[in-house]
């Protein structure tokens, strides 16, 4: 069962969450004027991206005029590696990030000491959302070092006077001592390492139902509502997505609140658009696209409308907890995820779903693509229960079809599925690589 929900008491840091419309307009206003002023006086590339369509920043007269400015997207930080989309020098910047730089180049960001206290500030508001507070003993189990996301995460909770344990990631049986002997209410982790937990504490006997931990931020990685449900179902907790991206700042672009209805964008440092990914035009609020973000407040490296590739909408109305922030649909997937097999159009979020909701499906499954004759097979490996393995021959034989054909029903085409016992598929202590490609050109 569920820990009940608290709504969380109001605190000062979550003020500007609730700011009249008609007021966050204008702070954006005067933000986006002022971030591309600086961009392009200082980023060479934006410069001549906005001389070649005959823009200056004097042609920003209202928001509705970012729609005009040019996109950013991956590729320009690898062809400016390291520094060149920097608009601060070297000697304002105080810290940089990058990425692990498993596809070629890694993506580098900075920081400035004022772009370090927003990120601080934004965390401490996007944590204190759904509850974190003073007297909270929080372990980070996001990975330290050049990624974003431990430093980010710890910082906000300190800010908001919590216990920080800095655990980071891996060492998957300290994790869980470590939970249960320092009395951990919080947790922050990927949610696919976090599911390694849950199995390896149900392993070692561990009920994470029965300790004190109420609460859990997930992100860095897409997670469906079925991974929602078996995380609070197999601990008791409140589990909560927090969206963020190293190019934009790092976690703390959005977050759920207590409702858990779409993630609020802290629309005081970030302005969100969703976009056609084939045309490129603007959509209305509610409309499903690509979430394109403008830095408003970064110095070191602004971002003007950075294409994220993730794939979402803007909700309509006002969330029940009263914040005016906008809010967005939770990311379910990225557009440069997308597999074609066969002319269909997969994503790895559709199966999931699929095998979530399956009973006696454990939540680990690997997409192995080959080509065989020319043509393009996908095989889904998916472990199940020790119980359902273990079983007769007929009882897998059953469940094996089922899910094939349920599958099917989704995607819209047949593709090969096996199952296999607890363990099978390798653990992640990061990001869960759920797409093996074997395929050769």
């Amino acid at each position: 069962m569920v820990k009940e929900a608290v709504r969380p008491a109001f605190r000062p840091e979550s003020a500007l969450d609730y700011m009249a419309p008609h007021a966050l307009g204008e702070l954006q206003l005067t933000r986006l004027k002022e971030v591309v002023r600086r961009a392009y006086d200082n980023v060479v590339q934006f410069r001549a991206r906005m001389d070649e369509r005959g823009m200056t920043p004097d042609d920003v007269h209202s928001l509705a005029d970012a729609r005009r400015l040019p996109f950013t997207v991956k590729t320009d930080l690898r062809d400016t590696y390291p520094f060149g989309l920097f608009a601060s020098p070297m000697r304002e910047v105080v810290r940089l990030h990058a990425s692990s730089g498993t596809t070629g180049k890694p993506i580098v960001v900075a920081y400035t000491k004022a772009d370090l206290e927003n990120w601080t500030s934004i965390m401490a508001r996007a944590l204190a959302a759904p509850g974190v507070h003073e007297g909270d003993v929080v372990q980070n189990a996001f990975g330290y070092g050049l990624f974003t996301g431990g430093l980010g995460y710890h910082y906000g909770a300190e800010r908001l006077g919590a216990t920080v344990i800095p655990v980071s990631g891996g060492n998957t049986e300290r994790q869980i001592m470590i939970m249960c002997d320092f009395g951990a209410t919080v947790v922050f982790s990927t949610p696919s390492y976090f599911l390694h937990i849950i199995e390896r504490a149900q392993q070692l006997g561990v009920d994470l139902r029965e300790l004190p931990l109420r609460l859990g931020f997930f992100g860095a990685e897409p997670w469906t509502e079925a991974m929602r449900h078996h995380i609070e179902e197999a601990t008791g907790i409140k589990a909560f997505d927090l969206y963020g991206l190293s190019e934009i700042i790092g976690p703390g672009v959005s977050v759920e609140c207590e409702c858990q209805d779409g993630l609020h964008i802290f629309e005081d440092h970030f302005l969100a658009e969703i976009i056609d990914p084939e045309t490129l035009e603007v959509l209305p609020d509610g409309a499903e696209g690509e979430l394109v973000l403008t830095t408003l407040t970064k110095q070191a490296m602004p971002m003007i409308r950075y294409r994220t590739r993730d794939i979402t909408a803007i909700l309509p109305g006002q969330c029940a907890c009263g914040r005016t922030i906008r809010r967005h649909r939770r990311i379910g997937r990225r557009s440069d995820d997308m597999l074609i097999i066969r002319g269909v159009n997969i994503f790895p979020s559709q199966i999931e779903s699929v095998l979530l909701a399956t009973e006696g499906t454990l939540p680990h499954y690997q997409i192995v693509l080959t080509r065989e004759r020319g043509l393009d097979q996908m095989e889904i490996q998916v472990e199940v229960t020790s119980k359902v393995f273990s079983d007769k021959v007929g009882t897998l034989e059953a469940l094996q079809k089922k899910l094939a054909d349920a599958v099917e029903h989704v995607l819209g085409v047949r593709v090969q599925l096996n199952l296999v016992e607890p363990s099978t598929i390798q653990r992640s202590e990061g990001k869960a690589k759920r797409v093996i490609d074997r395929r050769t050109s």
